[in-house]
């Protein structure tokens, strides 16, 4: 099971760290990927980072501003956002794939919302 967490309301330009707990098993066995899903929008994603950690990706419209992690012994991942943009304003979900970023993801936690202030 995933619970997203560290939403909430702030102004652009500023910062949130999102946060994904893992429980009833290990996050060492899965790969995370964050996604979000604006109003009227499809659902994308906007990182993912691979089972290691060796590995990260970001979609273009978030690189340089988002930072994906994990630490595996606490079963978190994290979401560091920085210089938040209005259109960064979505519902954020964190999902787990027991392959790898780009696989399907079968594991997903309920959201947390991101509302920005311009």
């Amino acid at each position: 099971q995933l619970q997203a967490s560290g939403g909430g309301q702030a102004q652009a330009g500023g910062s949130l760290r999102l946060s994904c707990l893992v429980s009833g098993s290990t996050l060492a066995y899965y790969a995370i990927g964050w996604f979000r899903q604006a109003p009227g929008k499809e659902r994308e994603e906007v990182s993912c980072i691979s089972l290691s950690g060796a590995s990260t990706r970001y979609a273009d419209s978030v690189k340089g501003r988002f930072t994906i992690s994990r630490d595996n012994a606490k079963n978190m991942a994290y979401l560091q956002i920085l210089s938040l943009k209005p259109e960064d304003a979505a519902v954020y979900y964190c999902a787990a794939s027991n392959i790898g970023c780009g696989y399907h993801m079968h594991l997903w936690g309920k959201g947390t919302l991101v509302t920005v202030s311009s």
